[in-house]
């Protein structure tokens, strides 16, 4: 069997927001038990990643090294018509994940006590993003 939905998440500019609930509730309602939950981001600007999801300052950090190794502005990218942080979000896009693969056991993702699941924001301005969730299994 194979399930299929969608999330819409609002940002606020760079950072990260938290979709694990949301994607859990799409496999709970899937009424697969076992199998996979592949989570995908329809943006070139924006990504996806499992990280940990007890100190939110873990996901600060991550920004402020990504701002350090692709800053705004730099004069290489040629890419800006959308502002200085244009091409440096889909850099960003390009080096992280647009796609995660999580295994579902017992109806739910198989995350372990200290992981979430979220959508990183590349640009500076707020933007709505769309993750399709598809869930595959018995």
């Amino acid at each position: 069997m194979i399930v299929q939905d969608l999330i819409e998440v609002r940002t606020a500019g760079r950072g990260t927001s938290d979709i694990t609930n949301a994607v859990q509730e799409i496999v709970a309602r899937s009424g697969i038990g076992t199998g996979t939950c592949q989570v995908f981001v329809q943006h070139t600007s924006a990504s996806l990643m499992l990280c940990e999801n007890a100190d939110p300052e873990v996901r600060r950090d991550l920004e402020r090294f990504m701002s350090r190794l692709v800053p705004d502005g730099d004069s290489l990218f040629r890419h800006d018509s959308e502002g200085p942080d244009d091409m440096p979000a889909h850099v960003r896009s390009v080096l992280t994940h647009t796609s995660l693969g999580v295994p579902v056991t017992n109806g739910r993702c198989a995350l372990g006590t200290w992981q979430g699941l979220y959508l990183w924001e590349h640009r500076s301005g707020g933007s709505r993003r769309r993750i399709l969730v598809t869930v595959q299994g018995e």
